[in-house]
């Protein structure tokens, strides 16, 4: 499967996260406020000559004669845009998730992954007199093997306000699925940070470990509370061979954010790789509690169990994933699947009327290529969320994981 989304992150096995459940880790490590200074050593931006929202002349150019100067409504801009990037007879951007792009290059490239076309869209938004913010959005957790590394990834779109109580949200991406309630508007610099992140994924994909470590390290200078680029900086040091800094990183990454289990699990391959068997089972014995009040775990290991013939093992963790949480649309639908292989005929259609409902309980459950512009006539509905491109190491240790 290819990199859905545009922010990665780095990993080992599936840990498929919830963005919601904290972990309970008691750890005797100690974070040394020397260390983090040693590895965060610079004091300024190094790529300041990069912006990835930046227009030249040309594209303004473009963008004046194909919108006109006389003034419009709020509305037809935002669709106006929507045709300029994605028309058959204009730039018809199409996604590619090999690269993360500025404003200027995915103009010319007519394709980008998801925070390089927000990146062109918000500038061009803005350019035209719109208000244009990006948003993160959780997805239902997949994985992508990328070399030796593992990439996990989440969503971000752009969102903007059209009056007091109307907004509009603009997606672009293949079809996935969004996790409910876990929209954050983010601001400029934070997505600054995820794109020196994305480069820095990209760089260590590439084998180039000493570029991987600067981008991120200027991720962190940037957003220095950026707990998956955190995480890819543990796996980038371990690839380097230091194993002082990559322990500082990843216990740095869930001491920043306790719900990330990317970076558990890869303390879990780190101390295993060093012989410390007994520390390695101590953090794996949480990671499976955090599994098993996982929703989406519960849910992929019934994905697994049905793709295997074993219907009842997949109901059985449909189910878990419902009582967890049961505002997933997809969790029914895919419990209605297991019973009808079971021949539960009424049971399979309880379970679809259920994800019908659970559908039209709330507009924030779409499919964003079905509807890549959506305006809204009410308050906003944003909720915390957790961003970013993590990796992490899969069960053997040569394989480390990494979020973009």
């Amino acid at each position: 499967m290819s990199i859905r989304d545009n922010i990665a992150i780095l990993s080992s096995s599936l840990i498929l996260l919830s963005g919601c459940v904290g972990i309970e880790l008691e750890t005797d490590y100690v974070i040394d406020p020397a260390l983090r200074t040693r590895i965060i050593d610079q004091t300024s931006d190094r790529f300041p000559d990069i912006d990835p929202l930046f227009l030249d002349e040309e594209i303004k150019l473009w963008l004046d004669e194909n919108v006109g100067f006389e003034r419009r409504s709020e509305e037809y801009l935002v669709s106006a845009l929507q045709d300029l990037l994605y028309g058959e007879n204009h730039l018809n951007i199409q996604y590619s998730d090999q690269k993360t792009h500025t404003a200027i290059e995915v103009f010319h490239a007519r394709e980008g992954n998801c925070l390089s076309v927000m990146n062109l869209y918000i500038a061009m938004a803005r350019h035209v007199g719109l208000d244009a913010s990006f948003q993160t959005v959780e997805v239902k957790p997949s994985w992508d093997r990328r070399g030796n590394l593992l990439v996990v990834s989440q969503h971000i779109n752009a969102t903007g306000r059209l009056s007091s109580r109307r907004y509009y949200v603009v997606d672009f991406t293949p079809e996935i699925v969004l996790q409910q309630m876990t929209e954050e508007v983010v601001s400029d610099e934070v997505a600054r940070a995820l794109y020196f992140n994305n480069l820095g994924v990209e760089a260590l994909v590439a084998g180039d470990a000493k570029q991987a470590l600067a981008y991120i390290k200027n991720a962190l200078f940037i957003d220095p509370g950026n707990s998956f680029a955190w995480n890819n900086l543990g796996a980038t040091y371990k690839r380097l061979g230091d194993i002082t800094f990559a322990e500082f990183s990843y216990h740095y990454a869930f001491q920043t954010d306790n719900t990330n289990a990317t970076a558990v699990n890869n303390l879990v391959k780190l101390y295993r790789a060093q012989g410390d068997d007994a520390l390695a089972r101590r953090y794996e014995r949480v990671i499976d509690g955090f599994n098993r009040d996982n929703p989406y775990f519960q849910y992929a290991q019934g994905r697994k169990a049905y793709d295997g013939g074993n219907y009842e093992s997949a109901r059985t963790y449909f189910r878990r994933a419902i009582r967890l949480k049961d505002y997933e649309p997809e969790f029914h639908l895919s419990l209605a699947m297991a019973y009808a292989q079971l021949g539960e005929v009424q049971r399979a259609r309880d379970a679809r009327d259920a994800a019908e409902m659970a559908l039209a309980s709330s507009d924030e459950i779409y499919r964003p290529s079905d509807r890549r512009l959506r305006i809204f006539d009410r308050d906003s509905i944003l909720r915390g969320s957790t961003p970013g491109i993590s990796i992490q190491l899969r069960g053997d240790t040569t394989v480390e994981p990494a979020r973009l």
